[in-house]
């Protein structure tokens, strides 16, 4: 299965769908990042290395959670269903939201739910947060390939 999953992911719809997803991805967490510190100013702050880290981990990220949606893609026309490792991207990008966010939009969101405190000093730009996302990706992509790898078919055998 994982065969056939890779001959789809090569085709040019999903190259285009791919690109098109990490282009989605790029700008968010381009704008999770300035929404935090601009990179002028964690330049300034921390040294220009930083951004330089915090732009490879974007790109890495981005091209890890395009990846996991194309081959959930692929599973879903394969088996017919999405896999449930597909979400952890999604639960990356709003973990990012709530940490990197501007401190006055977090708390608002938190008070409006009823939580009344809210990470308001993130060492290093947000970078270990960033480093839990990117994790929370990877975990993604193993359970996608396990499901499918080891998912059923939903044709039944008669």
């Amino acid at each position: 299965m994982i065969e056939q999953a890779h001959k789809l992911i090569r085709t040019q719809k999903s190259i285009l769908q791919g690109i098109l997803f990490f282009i989605i991805f790029m700008t968010i967490y381009t704008l999770i990042d300035r929404n935090n510190i601009s990179y002028t100013e964690m330049s300034q702050t921390y040294g220009s290395y930083l951004v330089y880290t915090n732009i490879s981990i974007n790109i890495v990220m981005a091209l890890l959670s395009s990846l996991m949606l194309v081959l959930s893609t692929a599973n879903a026309q394969l088996k017919g269903k999405e896999p449930l490792g597909s979400n952890l991207s999604f639960v990356s990008v709003f973990f990012g939201i709530l940490t990197y966010g501007c401190t006055p939009c977090v708390i608002a969101f938190f008070g409006s739910i009823g939580i009344a405190f809210s990470v308001t000093v993130l060492p290093l730009a947000g970078l270990p947060y960033k480093f839990i996302s990117l994790f929370l990706i990877v975990i993604g992509i193993i359970w996608t390939y396990y499901e499918i790898k080891h998912g059923k078919c939903m044709v039944k055998k008669s």
